[in-house]
């Protein structure tokens, strides 16, 4: 971030430098229409390209490889229903497969919450009586902190909970009951 925020204040200065040398008839309307608006609109353009390719890489959608949880939050827990293994519940703790994208259904009993695994995604509320999805994809096995990031009343800093990222074999154990 400190190397990007260097090149954009060099290339502004730069800019602003070009803009006090020019002098001459016409010379107004070349900055104007070249990097007045040119620059910004094609940087613009660029960043809306990389967010829409980005946003819809993060989309829900249904698929062969897509695994589905139910997290519903409450104070001060989250419980996590698994669709691919019926009747497991578990509290306070995330079991997702590594290398596979997972979307969880968020929701909450009480007051609004937020699920949010920095490592893993962005900040997705849950509110009562509505259900938000977000998708999820560890890379590798692992263990990723979660946090619920929104205020829900006393005691909302210690609301955490933690996602484990099993391997293929650690998946199908999780699955079968062999870890809860």
């Amino acid at each position: 971030m400190l190397a990007g925020a260097g090149a954009i204040l060099a290339l502004v200065l730069g800019l602003i430098a070009l803009a006090f040398t020019r002098t001459g008839p016409g010379t107004e309307r070349v900055w104007i229409a070249g990097m007045g608006l040119a620059f910004p609109l094609t940087v613009l353009a660029a960043l809306l390209a990389y967010g829409l390719f980005v946003g819809e890489r993060l989309l829900p959608r249904q698929g062969a490889d897509v695994v589905s949880v139910q997290a519903e939050g409450r104070q001060w827990a989250w419980s996590f229903a698994y669709d691919d293994a019926p009747g497991v519940v578990t509290e306070d703790v995330l079991h997702i497969p590594a290398g596979r994208p997972v979307d969880v259904a968020i929701t909450t009993v009480d007051v609004i919450h937020s699920f949010w695994v920095p490592r893993l995604a962005g900040k997705l509320d849950a509110i009562p009586g509505h259900v938000n999805v977000l998708r999820i994809e560890a890379d590798q096995p692992g263990r990723y902190r979660g946090a619920s990031a929104e205020f829900s009343g006393e005691g909302y800093a210690d609301h955490e909970f933690e996602v484990i990222a099993h391997d293929a074999a650690g998946w199908d154990q999780f699955l079968r009951g062999g870890t809860r």
